[in-house]
């Protein structure tokens, strides 16, 4: 996994470990393999390792050991995590928009600073990602005028500004009011159904079963039991995952 060639397997999390300086362990000897075009959804109690696993891929968080490949590329060397975070779209809990700036500036200024696209062809892939989010018609807009749905949409758009391999939502749907949640997961919908790979930390149970290839279900830092939607849902084997499904089902 040190060469640059394409793999099998878009994601490969070979061992990890990684604690925190108070001393929790969020992730022990923590393995797991994710194909081109999956679809994992990743649940489990608060302080399992859920959103450390994702901040790990797009190195927010550096790992104690172990390693970590994207489309083939070890994410051993600094250098080799600064370049293949760009190719990693990561959408969280807050919106985290410039409130400065319009939301045609927020979804192209990556495209922009980073990509070196010029000032036209930004704005032009921006305002088509803004339609992809039937949000185009609020692209004059500054982000204190929109509702907290519209908000993540434009921050999924802006993930998908910079054309990544893959996709991770850290809970991209806990902070929103009950009813602005469904026009977020419609986005999400959308790109599983056309092959976005994706990796989605959440609650929502009806996107697991309705969207997920597969559903890992995480305790401790380590991963209890993982399946198909139908299989978790329907004949879960291991008592942990019973108990918590009975939670929160």
């Amino acid at each position: 996994m040190n060469g640059s060639s394409p793999s099998e397997y878009m994601i490969t999390a070979d061992n990890i470990n990684k604690t925190f300086p108070n001393g929790v362990c969020a992730l022990r000897n923590f393995s797991v393999n994710i194909q081109r075009g999956e679809v994992v959804v990743v649940i489990g109690p608060s302080g399992s390792g859920k959103s450390t696993f994702l901040r790990c891929i797009n190195s927010l968080e550096k790992i104690d050991s172990g390693s970590i490949a994207l489309d083939g590329t070890s994410l051993d060397t600094q250098k080799k995590r600064r370049a293949i975070s760009k190719e990693i779209g990561m959408v969280f809990q807050s919106f985290n928009l410039f409130p400065h700036m319009t939301i045609l500036d927020n979804v192209s200024l990556a495209p922009r600073i980073v990509l070196k696209k010029g000032r036209e062809e930004a704005s032009n892939i921006a305002m088509a990602l803004l339609e992809k989010v039937e949000i185009a018609d609020r692209a004059g807009d500054f982000p204190g005028r929109l509702s907290g749905g519209q908000q993540q949409r434009v921050a999924i758009a802006r993930a998908l500004a910079m054309m990544p391999k893959v996709m991770l939502f850290d809970e991209a749907t806990s902070a929103l009011d009950p009813e602005l949640i469904g026009e977020v997961l419609e986005v999400m919908k959308t790109l599983a159904r056309e092959g976005m790979t994706m990796i989605v930390v959440t609650h929502e149970m009806g996107f697991a079963r309705e969207v997920s290839d597969r559903v890992i279900f995480m305790e401790h830092g380590s991963i209890v039991e993982e399946g198909s939607a139908e299989h978790f849902f329907t004949s879960p084997e291991e008592e942990r995952t019973k108990k918590f499904l009975n939670q929160i089902l």
